[in-house]
């Protein structure tokens, strides 16, 4: 028997079944703590944006139409509470708090472990450069692949707009990152 659909559970979920949530849960929270992390920069915060998010959606969801995909509606709620946390954070974050990337294929070379490890650092002070609004739509487009609408949907902002702070962002990262090219 397939599994039910997205919009199914959340119909289902908006009537008040608990377990039509639940599976909804488990079927994105890997997927938007992975956005999560990637803005914020921090599992911890991450993990609690993400634990706000859900809270407020299951709070929301007999306000779900379905207009957008339930993934998206999430994303946005996600989204949006990482950008208000973004906002209220001062201007530098502690670079000890970002996880670092498992990265396997260096673990023979030393050297090329630090190597990367020196990138990732850098590319996260780089980022710490984009408005929140420039590091969403930045996140969403090239580490999540979303299309320009989605990330419209999910920011709530126009596709010109997606596309203008995407590539600010871009060529900001760019120049920034300018010595590791």
């Amino acid at each position: 028997m397939p599994e039910p659909s997205d919009a199914l559970l959340a119909v289902r979920a908006a009537e008040g079944d608990e377990g039509a949530f639940e599976v909804l849960v488990r079927r994105h929270s890997a997927q938007l703590l992975r956005l999560a992390t990637r803005l914020l920069g921090s599992r911890t915060d991450a993990e609690d944006a993400v634990q706000d998010a859900f809270v407020s959606a299951w709070r929301r969801m007999p306000e779900f139409r379905g207009d957008a995909a339930f993934a998206t509606w999430m994303y946005r709620i996600v989204t949006n509470r990482c950008l208000n946390l973004l906002r209220a954070r001062r201007p530098t974050q502690d670079l000890g708090s970002v996880p670092e990337p498992s990265a396997p294929e260096h673990a023979s070379s030393p050297v090329r472990a630090a190597e990367s490890t020196a990138a990732v650092e850098a590319l996260m002070r780089a980022m710490d450069g984009l408005t929140p609004e420039q590091r969403a739509c930045w996140v969403l487009r090239e580490l999540h692949a979303l299309p320009y609408e989605e990330i419209a949907a999910v920011v709530g902002i126009s596709h010109q707009a997606v596309r203008g702070r995407v590539f600010r962002a871009r060529r900001y990262l760019t120049e920034a990152m300018g010595a590791w090219r």
